[in-house]
């Protein structure tokens, strides 16, 4: 009879153990699943800000402030079986600009620039933007891009949004009058693009200090003319305020706006 409950007990042990161990073992089992689950989930999320991070980089350096290689353009680039080899919306005629040198002034932020244009040696453009400044288009416009490497320092303006958009019912070309050894002199005014010759548009930058722009398959950048007086003012005024975030090229720190723009 002892025997027999001595067998009865140390079944029961056993089946006990057995359990014990399973439920160690479902717990165990348990636990690595949900490892797994959180590492997938980890890596998962990684991956997705990745992709995010380099999303918002390759947009930024592609169509905005940031475009790379020191490039006056706030435009993306066309493929090469779309580029657009015809000027695009009421571009007026080159004769507009009568082979004449242009004067007037542009104020940005109450800081009155003098500017000369030449007609003779970029006919287009600065019929462009001689018609700009006569129909308006510019007072109210910002300058949404400074840059302020060294050999590179230009403040750019004009853009449709504020923020470097184009006008995409407005564009033209060729280049005129680009610099053969891509030197753009302090006080230079040229012509804004992407990298078609014929995305030049509404928008213009201004060098404040000597600049370097490598000319790329379709040349270099139109220059229009130049600043006669109040280069001064506005590199203290606007250009010695740096660019947001400490970065040097993009929005500058001094919001800059044109007040007025004339021209004879």
């Amino acid at each position: 009879m002892a025997t027999s409950k001595n067998q009865e007990r140390e079944a029961r042990e056993a089946r006990d153990r057995l359990k014990l161990y399973n439920a160690r073992q479902t717990v165990h089992q348990t636990k690595r699943a949900r490892r797994r689950r959180d590492n997938l989930i980890a890596v998962v999320g990684g991956l997705v800000v990745i992709a995010l991070a380099t999303g918002a980089q390759i947009l930024y350096f592609s169509a905005g402030p940031g475009t790379p290689e020191a490039t006056p353009s706030a435009s993306g680039t066309p493929a090469p079986d779309e580029e657009v080899t015809t000027n695009v919306g009421a571009v007026p005629d080159p004769a507009t600009a009568e082979s004449r040198t242009w004067t007037g002034d542009i104020t940005i932020n109450d800081i009155p620039l003098g500017i000369s244009l030449d007609g003779a040696l970029a006919p287009q453009a600065v019929a462009s933007v001689v018609s700009d400044i006569q129909s308006g288009y510019y007072t109210g416009k910002s300058c949404h891009r400074l840059t302020t490497a060294e050999n590179f320092k230009v403040l750019q303006c004009g853009s449709l949004d504020g923020a470097g958009g184009t006008d995409p019912e407005y564009s033209f070309g060729p280049i005129e009058n680009a610099p053969a050894d891509d030197v753009y002199p302090q006080g230079t005014i040229a012509m804004a693009r992407a990298d078609s010759a014929y995305s030049n548009g509404h928008q213009f930058f201004i060098v404040y200090g000597d600049t370097t722009i490598p000319a790329n398959a379709a040349g270099g950048y139109t220059v229009i003319g130049t600043v006669t007086s109040g280069l001064d003012a506005l590199q203290a005024g606007v250009a010695a305020g740096g660019v947001v975030d400490g970065a040097s090229d993009g929005a500058p720190v001094v919001a800059a706006t044109i007040t007025s723009a004339t021209i004879q």
